[in-house]
């Protein structure tokens, strides 16, 4: 892993969670890293040891690691069974690998807690105040080579008997807000509705509207590369 860079100046930090988001922001990072021609250093951060995490989380661990391999990362770090709060850890490499950029998702923290808690963004900015921070949001557009879905909109999920019913206007009932992609063809509203809870990306299948459970489905829909900048 990794080769000799040219641009010792610049070094990339791609900070990712569980969740079909992960993938693109090693992509992100890639891609600036290779435009660079900088280190690039990918972190996860888990607050259970490696061999607590279930078959999901393990999976998603071993395909990061197989992209770090493949675009030549210079290392895949895990910081497993951390106590510290993840802006301390993602502070403490930036600082040990001389990081200048950092590459992070869209966090799933409410308005609230980040009033109250503050978010990881505000306490980084402290933390590293002279690192720069990319903010990477849900993706729009789903990898869809056959045009199965349409460009997707701006959506929510209210609770609706044992599932959750998806509207277009926000309301005080509203449980989550996404990003939903609808079948092409179709007159109702089926498709897929991707969206951020517990700071994972999950993307569910709707049905005319409705969603029975929240079970993340897992498809071939991540954005295409050249989506990126």
């Amino acid at each position: 892993m990794g080769k000799s860079k040219e641009r010792m100046d610049e070094s990339i930090l791609v900070c990712v969670y569980y969740g079909p988001n992960g993938e693109r922001l090693i992509q992100r990072g890639c891609k600036i890293a290779k435009m660079l021609d900088c280190p690039l250093y990918i972190l996860t951060v888990d607050p259970k040891p490696l061999d607590d995490l279930d078959a999901e989380k393990s999976s998603y661990i071993a395909k990061w690691k197989e992209l770090a391999d493949k675009h030549g990362a210079d290392a895949f770090i895990i910081k497993d069974n951390e106590t510290k709060p993840i802006s301390k850890v993602i502070a403490g490499v930036a600082r040990e690998k001389s990081i200048t950029q950092i590459i992070l998702g869209q966090t799933a923290q409410s308005r609230w807690e980040q009033m109250t808690k503050g978010s990881i963004i505000n306490s980084l900015l402290k933390e590293i105040p002279f690192v720069d921070l990319h903010i990477i949001s849900v993706a729009r557009f789903l990898k869809n080579p056959e045009g199965a879905y349409e460009k997707g909109v701006r959506a929510y999920l209210v609770k609706e008997g044992n599932g959750y019913r998806i509207i277009f206007n926000h309301t005080k009932q509203v449980a989550y807000e996404g990003i939903f992609f609808k079948e092409c063809g179709t007159d109702f509203n089926n498709g897929l509705f991707k969206f951020m809870k517990d700071n994972e990306t999950l993307q569910v299948l709707v049905h005319e509207d409705f969603i029975t459970d929240l079970t993340n489905v897992s498809m071939d829909t991540n954005v295409d590369n050249d989506d990126f900048l």
